[in-house]
């Protein structure tokens, strides 16, 4: 498309500070004791830049970048390389295709390319949930917390706006920001529902060719690092209980639903309690229906050892990966009309 074909597809908007909105928007709530050094990490996780493959491509924005003064490293070979860049320097992602990498520090919120869709700002933990995902176009998925919209507009571009995405939220300010953002990134396809996705029936016909489902529920939030001052109090013992809870039974309920194939469990949390523990109760819960599946076997952090097959999660980390704190398992169907859980 070029330089003069992405500025002939812009489109004028107020930007949207995602990443100010985020943690709102999550409900990811503190920075608890496993991760009382993640404000100083900071300076080490890089500034990320996913290419809306909707609206533009990778050579288009490279191009565009370079024409702005940026200078093109080419593509990561190490974690080493991508923490040691500084000043207008920028590569394409050491594991994902689409995913640019700039210093820590660059700020792109008033970048015509920002502005107008063409590129998402999202920490690459957040893009492993739909790339992993992985629906091939045409399919049926739901975004079953959905706000604010980053993972839903990654999914719709890996469908290439073929197929149907169900996005849910229960609060109807998110919503409208999510509507906001999935506009400017040119996603079509794409239901928003104000609702409680426990309160979804999976019986419902407009689900019954749903195979795919991407689940970020609320969490703690313990592996987000921030860019600012101030470091919030550790989650109690009890709040920690309740969102095992809630993150337990929004598992178990998207499991129900009868046509998936594939589902995608993620949190910003460092806590075992929101991630392996919960992963593993809901597994024994359903018996030999689903099982875990190897996610991203190259990725160098795995889940911790809490259970037999762990080691099939992932996770991520300032120190590890470059990135923020982040917990992936990936569930598919073992074989056909599994039994409700026991």
């Amino acid at each position: 498309m070029g330089e003069a074909g992405i500025s002939a597809h812009i489109f004028w908007g107020r930007a949207w500070n995602m990443e100010t909105s985020f943690k709102g928007v999550k409900l990811c709530l503190s920075f608890p004791n496993p991760a009382p050094c993640l404000q100083d990490k900071s300076s080490q996780v890089p500034r990320y830049v996913r290419i809306n493959t909707l609206k533009t491509c990778v050579d288009d924005v490279i191009e565009f970048f370079k024409r702005q003064g940026y200078t093109y490293l080419g593509k990561a070979v190490s974690v080493e390389e991508m923490k040691a860049l500084s000043g207008k320097k920028f590569m394409l992602d050491l594991h994902l295709p689409e995913l640019l990498v700039f210093p820590s520090q660059t700020d792109l919120h008033d970048n015509l390319l920002y502005t107008s869709g063409h590129i998402i700002l999202q920490d690459k933990a957040s893009c492993l949930p739909a790339f992993l995902l992985g629906p091939v176009a045409g399919s049926h998925v739901i975004d079953a917390c959905a706000a604010p919209g980053n993972k839903t507009s990654h999914l719709a571009a890996i469908l290439k706006n073929k197929g149907q995405i169900f996005a849910f939220d229960v609060d109807p300010k998110r919503v409208a920001t999510m509507n906001t953002l999935l506009t400017r990134a040119g996603v079509t396809g794409c239901q928003l529902v104000q609702q409680d996705f426990l309160t979804v029936d999976p019986r419902d016909r407009k689900y019954s060719r749903v195979t795919h489902i991407l689940l970020d529920p609320s969490c703690s939030g313990s592996g987000m690092v921030t860019r600012g001052p101030g470091e919030e109090a550790a989650p109690s013992a009890e709040r920690l209980q309740a969102l095992a809870g809630f993150q337990h039974r929004v598992l178990s309920h998207a499991l129900s639903f009868p046509a998936l194939q594939c589902l995608v469990y993620s949190t910003c949390s460092l806590h075992q309690e929101e991630n392996e523990d919960v992963v593993q109760a809901v597994l024994q819960e359903w018996g030999s229906a689903f099982r875990l599946v190897t996610a991203f076997p190259s990725w160098p952090c795995r889940g911790l050892a809490a259970f037999s097959g762990a080691e099939s999660c992932l996770r991520a980390s300032p120190a590890e990966t470059l990135t923020h704190g982040f917990f992936v398992a990936v569930l598919e169907r073992c074989r056909e009309g599994a039994a409700a859980p026991r």
